[in-house]
């Protein structure tokens, strides 16, 4: 009994590694961007549909660190780069509005595909798109449910809109949201966030450490 259970525990953790990295492939492969929806179609294509075979979000996170390093390499390197230099700008840009850099471009898993995700933050709900119309910036209006802690979730408006070839995704938050960042749906802790200063920095450190490696 206690070997057969070994076997079946040993099976489900093989099955969630498979998937965790047909998910990772299918998001860097065919621009996938949500977790639940890669994870989705991953089971699918293999055939996999008990539960209990279902990656956590965690693990597709690794599995995709893991794609990119191995068969993006320097491609994948360049693009985080330009993104995180636009968001800086980005930053700069949108600093009435106290703008955060969240997502891939921050933690470092953004690809080709990946938008540029900032989070603004008004409580005059008509401020940004104002703002975007003053500065001759057309972009088109969404939403997104955020968790804001363990028990409410909301709907925020998104603008988003192109510039310099990349798409970049503004979601509107009251500034009471600055004090604490809405549940990441990774690891349903706060959001990573970072300002201007610390993009800065993050890219100043990128740039010692590229030189050290070269020499």
């Amino acid at each position: 009994m206690h070997r057969a259970r070994q076997h079946a525990e040993t099976r489900t953790r093989e099955r969630r590694r498979r998937l965790a990295h047909e998910a990772a492939r299918m998001m860097v492969e065919g621009g996938i961007r949500d977790f639940h929806q890669a994870k989705l179609k991953a089971a699918d294509r293999l055939g996999i549909h008990d539960d209990a075979s279902l990656p956590r979000n965690r693990e597709i996170e690794d599995a995709l660190r893991e794609y990119q390093r191995l068969f993006l390499g320097e491609a994948q390197a360049d693009a985080l780069h330009t993104r995180r230099e636009a968001a800086l700008r980005a930053l700069e840009f949108f600093a009435p509005f106290d703008a955060r850099l969240v997502g891939p471009v921050l933690d470092g898993t953004a690809d080709a595909n990946s938008p540029v995700a900032l989070q603004l933050y008004s409580d005059d709900p008509d401020a940004v798109p104002r703002f975007l119309e003053e500065h001759d910036v057309p972009a088109d209006a969404r939403s997104r449910r955020l968790r804001l802690d363990r028990v409410r979730s909301d709907d925020f408006p998104v603008w988003l809109f192109s510039a310099e070839g990349l798409t970049f995704d503004l979601t509107v938050l009251p500034r009471l949201a600055l004090r604490q960042a809405p549940l990441s749906s990774i690891d349903e802790k706060p959001m990573a966030r970072a300002s201007a200063a610390q993009l800065r920095q993050l890219l100043t450190e990128e740039e010692i450490a590229g030189h050290q490696g070269r020499d």
